[in-house]
């Protein structure tokens, strides 16, 4: 299967904490930092989703977040922090490229969002996602 998602990250699950209907799901990304994802608890069974699997967290571009430097008072669990290595602007809209350990995220966001944080080629950022707007796949 071929998917548009650019952001892929390796990782192995944590821990699994079911509700009634979703589950938070915390896996432990290859270059050790952690990650939340909020699924369905179909889809952790239908994924065999338990401590020790092996899985990818993905998450769509447009869903990565850019702050400048670290964000308090927020509910956003996964923080990543990085450095812009490349932002192809747009009309409206821009792709930013940011190396975190272990990897590469890609952030759309406004061409406005670019001017007002000033980001250049080696901005420190934080990359801010949703735990409700990671996925996750089988390895």
């Amino acid at each position: 299967m071929s998917l548009s998602i650019r952001n892929r990250l390796p990782g192995t699950v944590t821990s699994v904490t079911p509700g009634e209907v979703m589950a938070t799901v915390k896996v432990r990304l290859d270059a050790g930092q952690e990650i939340t994802a909020a699924i369905t608890l179909e889809a952790v069974r239908e994924l065999g989703l338990a401590s020790g699997s092996t899985v990818r967290a993905l998450v769509k571009s447009t869903e990565v977040a850019l702050a400048t430097g670290p964000v308090e008072g927020l509910s956003i669990r996964n923080r990543l922090p990085g450095t812009v290595t490349g932002i192809t602007s747009g009309d409206a809209m821009a792709g930013v490229k940011v190396r975190i350990a272990g990897g590469e995220l890609t952030s759309a966001i406004t061409e406005d969002a670019v001017a007002d944080l000033g980001l250049s080629v080696g901005s420190e950022v934080v990359a801010l996602v949703k735990s409700t707007e990671v996925s996750l796949s089988n390895a």
